[in-house]
């Protein structure tokens, strides 16, 4: 979470990629006032409008309606909820 003048508290979005080489770099991110669908299908489509071609693997917490967003999206990548979201709120 992220707190700042204009909002109690904001959720803060980053997608990070991982090359075929083991490179990480982030290739996208948002700032938004709650964590939610709308934002994750905004920033994968803005992410396929820039050259995104295929996603292997998404990791991710829990957020509802994000696989399904996915399938749509990127019917090929596989989905992982993140072990530390599964751990500590199970």
């Amino acid at each position: 979470p992220l707190r700042r003048e204009t909002f109690d508290r904001e959720a803060v979005y980053i997608a990070i990629g991982i090359k075929p080489n083991g490179h990480k770099e982030v290739i996208d991110y948002c700032i938004a006032p709650s964590e939610n669908i709308e934002v994750w299908t905004e920033m994968l489509q803005n992410m396929k409008s820039r050259g995104l071609k295929q996603v292997e693997l998404f990791l991710s917490d829990g957020v509802k309606g994000l696989k399904t967003t996915l399938a749509r999206s990127c019917p090929k990548a596989h989905f992982q909820r993140c072990l530390v979201h599964v751990i500590c709120y199970v």
